[in-house]
């Protein structure tokens, strides 16, 4: 099957780059370029590509905001932000927009690949920074949020370790590690958690998570 991809970018280089880059994978398709988040909206519901590379920083509309816009037209729309720096100061607002995840520019060609088939499996690229970079953001905003504390009731205890064990960035398979059980196992947890607290993916479980206190500055 092959993943369809429309690149939202500013800048002519790194979307003429990326399209390059990705066009040279055989399970990989770019079916279109835009040049702000206006034009990705259009291009969007144009094109229904499977996964959309996004720009934060951009004029007319930006990266952030046109996510938003993108999840809330789509509740199954894919975008995979794309950042100069892992500590970009809208990582954590992407993320909370409905992103699936985040990828640097500078990546490398396989890592840009692989970043686009996680998210179109409808996995969550969630790195160890994006982490960090989350808790230093619930550090500096204060205290949880009860509403996010009371549905934690609705859970069961194992699936409550799965969903700290998820927010701490880690993959099926080494969480399946951890707990010494089937990667199966976690997947089954995984999809349980998500429709007991009504999210759409693993980054929006993470969030759910640091909202709800599980996990604290260097915890």
């Amino acid at each position: 099957m092959t993943i369809r991809v429309l690149i939202v970018d500013d800048q002519m280089m790194v979307r003429e780059g990326f399209s390059v880059l990705l066009g040279a994978q055989p399970d990989i398709e770019v079916v279109g370029e835009a040049v702000d988040g206006r034009q990705a909206l259009a291009k969007v519901a144009e094109l229904r590509p499977d996964v959309v590379l996004m720009d934060i920083r951009m004029p007319e509309l930006n990266g952030l905001e046109a996510t938003r816009e993108i999840v809330a037209a789509d509740a199954d729309a894919k975008v995979l932000v794309l950042t100069t720096f892992d500590l970009d100061e809208y990582v954590y607002q992407a993320l909370r927009a409905g992103a699936s995840g985040f990828l640097l520019k500078d990546a490398s060609a396989r890592q840009l690949a692989d970043g686009v088939r996680i998210v179109a499996s409808g996995e969550a690229l969630l790195a160890p920074t994006v982490t960090k970079r989350l808790i230093q953001e619930f550090s500096r905003l204060g205290t949880p949020r009860v509403p996010s504390q009371e549905r934690i009731g609705d859970l069961t205890e194992r699936e409550t370790e799965v969903l700290v064990l998820v927010a701490q960035g880690r993959s099926n398979a080494e969480i399946a590690s951890y707990l010494v059980v089937a990667e199966s196992t976690v997947k089954t947890h995984v999809s349980r958690i998500l429709v007991k607290l009504g999210l759409r993916d693993r980054t929006q479980a993470a969030v759910f998570a640091y909202e709800a206190g599980l996990i604290t500055p260097g915890g």
